[in-house]
């Protein structure tokens, strides 16, 4: 089946999910000053981490197996349109993502988020495909050290992208190429092994897990509510706690 869905992908980004509204829920409680909580290290820095890895990973797999399935029935300009267009509309989600966190939390709006980095890293991912596992696991550690070299130092704003930015630069959700593009070189190479041709390798239990059938929804309608999630919990937090939200802005 050329769309078949493989449910331990999108329990996976279920999982995520679940993991992204609970760290959101949290952060919101502590930027509003509803409770002091750390939210910068510890277990909770960790689950965001986490959260944000597990996202970035399923990317790469889920970008092997699709190009494997594409190139069946397209070739040439039309394979590179398509993950060209992709990727610039799920970058163009991350420009709403700024533009609305730019006009409510002017200082520390979102600039590069993890939707602009998913839709720079399906623009590149093309130039990997053809990549072995071997040679995907190499880039990728590649990626980490040039993501510590510019974690080391600061930048003007236009190579915010890559990793570099200036001291000054504050953000809510911040995801530069490097070293993040890495992790997406990572699940590439996992796609190619466990999921060669667009094709499962392996077998699984023929009965999922009674939790499974949920969080594969949460996961296979993951950016739906990645963009609901916030204004909900907001929602929440007014109830909660009349004045927090109102009174910040």
């Amino acid at each position: 089946m050329p769309g078949e869905r493989y449910w331990e992908i999108d329990l996976a980004r279920g999982i995520a999910v679940v993991t992204m509204i609970l760290f959101h829920s949290v952060f919101d409680l502590n930027f509003f000053a509803v409770l002091p909580l750390n939210v910068s290290g510890g277990f909770l820095r960790m689950l965001a981490y986490l959260t944000a890895s597990t996202f970035i990973f399923l990317v790469g797999v889920s970008f092997t197996i699709s190009y494997a399935r594409a190139e069946r029935r397209l070739a040439g300009r039309d394979l590179a349109l398509k993950y060209v267009r992709r990727g610039l509309k799920i970058f163009g989600y991350g420009l709403v993502i700024t533009a609305v966190t730019w006009l409510f939390l002017p200082s520390v709006y979102v600039v590069f988020g993890i939707l602009h980095f998913i839709g720079v890293a399906i623009l590149l991912a093309p130039l990997f495909v053809r990549f072995n596992a071997q040679n995907l696991i190499l880039a990728s550690i590649a990626c980490l050290i040039a993501g510590y070299v510019t974690n080391a130092v600061s930048g003007p704003w236009p190579l915010l992208w890559i990793g570099i930015h200036p001291e000054s630069f504050a953000s809510l959700d911040y995801v530069p190429l490097l070293p993040w593009f890495g992790l997406v070189l990572v699940g590439m190479a996992c796609g190619s092994l466990f999921y060669p041709d667009g094709k499962r390798s392996f077998s699984l239990p023929a009965a999922r897990p009674a939790f499974s059938r949920p969080l594969e929804f949460l996961g296979r309608h993951s950016l739906v509510i990645y963009f609901l999630h916030q204004p909900l919990i907001l929602l929440l937090v007014a109830v909660l706690a009349p004045g927090a939200v109102t009174g910040f802005w």
